[in-house]
């Protein structure tokens, strides 16, 4: 039984340190690429295994190069993915992250296999939602999806978090 269930994005973060923003039309070095899992769901599912509460995440990956990774990730922090689906043909959610000298940044996200998270992976799920003491949501996933978790967790008496956050 988790403590927390996690309905939402999973990204593979794409970040470029440089010294200052482009502007419009213009091309600047950077100084460092990394790519690092994230996405405001699965961030949030890792801080709170990291805290010590168990957590499973539902939402889904591509099955591109970068879902592979994300699911590894996740898992290495303690975080259940058995209800992270695999969708063929997609391409997982990125995030273009640029960042300045200031630690000021800019981002694109492509939401990718995150637009493709359904009521029916929620309804899925419906069992680990009722075990769970809270139940976690952002605005990276469908807000149809969003609004038949909240019915779901009212329904079943769990908590709801929601980052209001795109």
């Amino acid at each position: 039984m988790a403590d927390v269930v996690v309905v939402g994005s999973l990204n593979m973060d794409l970040v470029v340190r440089t010294a200052r923003m482009p502007k419009p039309g213009e091309t600047v070095p950077g100084e460092q690429f990394t790519t690092v899992p994230g996405g405001k769901g699965a961030n949030q599912a890792a801080a709170a295994a990291r805290l010590g509460a168990s957590v499973e995440m539902i939402g889904c990956v591509g099955d591109d190069a970068f879902g592979p990774t994300i699911l590894e990730n996740l898992r290495a922090q303690g975080v259940g993915i058995d209800h992270v689906r695999v969708v063929e043909g997609a391409a997982s959610g990125t995030a273009m992250i640029i960042v300045d000298e200031r630690g000021e940044n800019s981002i694109v996200v492509a939401p990718g296999a995150n637009a493709l998270v359904t009521v029916e992976d929620v309804q899925r799920a419906r069992e680990t939602i009722a075990g769970a003491r809270y139940l976690v949501m952002q605005f990276e996933i469908p807000l149809p999806v969003v609004c038949a978790a909240i019915e779901m967790a009212e329904e079943l008496q769990v908590p709801v978090i929601l980052n209001a956050a795109p």
